[in-house]
């Protein structure tokens, strides 16, 4: 009967601690669950060291063979993890799939002397590349993401075979936000942010509103950067997508509310022969939000032969 009882009390205490736990540090919490589900499907979290930096990157290889490389590159804010559900879908059909955190994101090093421009960032790109051995590759990029691996197919072309974009920065639209709404310092700014990136947004509680305040307080700084660098306009693509030879797939959530998708389809009229798909129901985080589609839709265009060339091609909502 003791032992029940101490078993009991055992547990009702774990249960406080990790409630405690969970209320304080809730983002830590859910970071590390989804830490755990990387791993449990095979996907890697690796470091290096190279040109200056601290890379942090995630590896995820097909079951069987080397399989196709693919390298993911993310977007503002971001980092790699919230490439998860695509590494996982895109390793299960049969990619060798890289996905590093760009310097001052997620686990990677932030030198606090850098500019964080998009060049600064393609110039990280390539020297991860040439760590890890990877000579020409298939890339993909989200967001400021895209808007690197445009400029990477630009000035690297041999480093390129196929190039996808999601939701992707690079060419001029009139913003209807300033810099002020990736830099939240309230409540209401948070909830701001979280309605221009989906089009559902889910309702948080407050702690943990108030952990991720904390998040960006420590690391706004370096989006302050990028956002800065970007809004000179100086790196625009506008008139250099008609440079851009590798096919190239183009994908959207049809109701994205941060870069609208005619600005996609300024990407699709400027690139030659470059595929379009927008996913019905989607916002600016299709690749998290709606992964079938853009897993679907990437496989087929990357596997193609000969490569898909023009035309657009809606997805239905997957919810």
């Amino acid at each position: 009967m003791k032992s029940a009882l101490r078993l009991v009390a055992v547990l009702l205490l774990l249960v406080v601690v990790g409630g405690l736990v969970f209320y304080t540090n809730p983002l830590w919490v859910s970071d590390n669950v989804l830490r755990f589900r990387l791993w449990r499907a095979g996907v890697k979290s690796e470091y290096l060291d190279a040109g200056g930096y601290r890379f942090h990157y995630l590896e995820a290889k097909p079951r069987q063979g080397e399989g196709t490389p693919l390298l993911l590159i993310h977007g503002l804010g971001a980092r790699s993890e919230d490439w998860s559900k695509i590494i996982i879908g895109m390793a299960a059909r049969g990619y060798h799939v890289y996905a590093p955190d760009l310097p001052g994101y997620g686990l990677s090093s932030k030198p606090a002397d850098a500019d964080y421009s998009i060049s600064m960032e393609e110039a990280a790109v390539v020297t991860f590349m040439q760590a890890v051995h990877l000579g020409h590759v298939d890339v993909g990029g989200w967001s400021m993401g895209g808007w690197i691996v445009m400029k990477l197919a630009l000035d690297h072309p041999q480093l390129v075979d196929r190039l996808a974009v999601y939701d992707s920065a690079g060419v001029y639209f009139p913003a209807n936000f300033g810099s002020q709404l990736f830099i939240p310092t309230s409540a209401e700014g948070v909830q701001s942010l979280v309605q221009a990136l989906s089009p559902i947004p889910r309702p948080m509680p407050d702690f943990v509103v108030r952990d991720i305040l904390r998040k960006i307080e420590r690391g706004g700084w370096v989006v302050s950067r990028s956002m800065a660098s970007m809004a000179n306009g100086r790196e625009l693509l506008d008139f250099r997508l008609h440079d851009i030879k590798q096919p190239t797939l183009i994908m959207w959530g049809a109701v994205d509310h941060l870069i609208p998708l005619e600005a996609g389809r300024r990407i699709h009229e400027g690139i030659p022969n470059s595929v379009m798909g927008i996913v019905e129901g989607c916002g600016h985080l299709a690749p998290s939000e709606c992964p079938a589609p853009i897993i679907q839709a990437t496989d087929a265009f990357m596997r193609a032969q000969p490569p898909m060339q023009g035309g657009e091609k809606t997805y239905p909502a997957p919810y």
